[in-house]
């Protein structure tokens, strides 16, 4: 049974078919939100960041929302390969001790805590993330507006209830409550059109990244949000995932070139509010550029529990963190299977026939 399973857009399914899939093509590669689940695509990470991109030398736009933001600032670093490898051994480690009489911890308290990882992981490195010769970084996060401007222990639920309902109706009309909020490589133009939703760009500074980069990962009521980002207006900023859940975004790669995702599923579901909308799941022309590589899955079946790492974990595994971490252990070290899968696939010459349609 194959680990990996390939996906393509129409016009990236033809490019493939004429030209084959090389480290020149890719302009653009996206990073979803989805926590734990990311997990998955560390050795494709590792592969794609630390031997395969390295022998090409065009820009590409890295696009990322909360842990797919983590990832791709990380593939900015100096030896990434080596700065993977450490992203995923702290990740699955992580671990949260809950002070005496409490049950458990406090958005805010998490929201410290990840603070301090963060300071610990970039510290003294953000310039090579934002120098990069090549890499050009753009962090998605969610800013409230109006009643989500602030955080609140009643206006933030009033606010969301209103997100949601109006995200049923119409995709857009969310905008009256959330605008994506990007923050970009300073100079960096964005790599996708953005009148599909109400969007904002910034810039990345020493000042802001880690903030924005908390800001991209805060999840409403398990995190808290990150109030007055320098270098962008006043507000509540969330994790980036809300309004772009897997960024199923207007791609315009330069030189019609590709958006390789390595993604842990097929759909690019759009928004977070967007999970139960199984109409909005499908594949549209945003995406006709596009090469996903997910996991098959019936080999996810294969994995620990029959399924790839995911945030219930830290609730299935509360007494027992080392089992989680054995768990989530096992599934990182099977995923080798898929790099070396896709790895295998870029030397085959038949490798069109293997393309499903995204």
């Amino acid at each position: 049974m194959k680990a990996l399973r390939i996906y393509a857009g129409p016009a990236a399914r033809q490019h493939i078919e004429q030209h084959g899939l090389r480290p020149q093509d890719v302009r653009t590669v996206p990073g979803a939100a989805g926590g734990p689940k990311g997990l998955i695509l560390g050795p494709l990470d590792r592969f794609i960041f630390g031997r395969w991109l390295t022998q090409s030398s065009q820009p590409v736009d890295l696009v990322g929302a909360s842990i797919g933001a983590w990832r791709l600032a990380t593939a900015c670093l100096s030896d990434p390969e080596a700065a993977f490898g450490r992203f995923e051994h702290d990740y699955v480690r992580q671990q949260f001790e809950v002070p005496p009489g409490q049950k458990r911890l406090s958005p805010h308290q998490l929201s410290e805590r990840f603070a301090e990882s963060l300071d610990t992981f970039y510290g003294g490195r953000i310039g090579e993330v934002l120098s990069h010769s090549r890499y050009r970084l753009h962090v998605v996060t969610s800013r409230g507006r109006h009643i989500l401007g602030r955080e609140g222990r009643a206006r933030t639920p009033v606010g969301y209830l209103g997100a949601f309902a109006s995200n049923s109706l119409h995709r857009k009309s969310l905008g009256a409550w959330l605008e994506r909020c990007v923050f970009s490589t300073p100079g960096a133009a964005l790599p996708f059109g953005t009148t599909d939703f109400r969007t904002r760009q910034h810039a990345l500074s020493e000042a802001n990244f880690n903030r924005v980069l908390q800001a991209s990962c805060s999840i409403p009521f398990l995190l808290a949000a990150v109030h007055d980002i320098p270098g962008a207006p006043r507000g509540a900023y969330w994790d980036g995932g809300i309004t772009d859940y897997h960024l199923h975004l207007d791609y315009q790669p330069a030189d019609e070139g590709i958006v390789l995702y390595p993604h842990f599923q097929q759909a690019v579901v759009p928004g977070w509010l967007d999970k139960g909308l199984r109409w909005r799941h499908k594949s549209t022309r945003f995406l006709d550029r596009m090469v996903v590589l997910a996991p098959n899955p019936e080999w996810v079946k294969t994995l620990p529990h029959g399924k790839l790492p995911d945030r219930k974990d830290f609730i299935r595994f509360a007494n027992d963190a080392q089992a989680r971490i054995s768990a989530w252990g096992q599934a990182t070290r099977e995923a080798t299977r898929m790099s070396d899968e896709f790895e295998a696939w870029l030397g085959d010459d038949g490798r069109s026939r293997d393309i499903l349609p995204l």
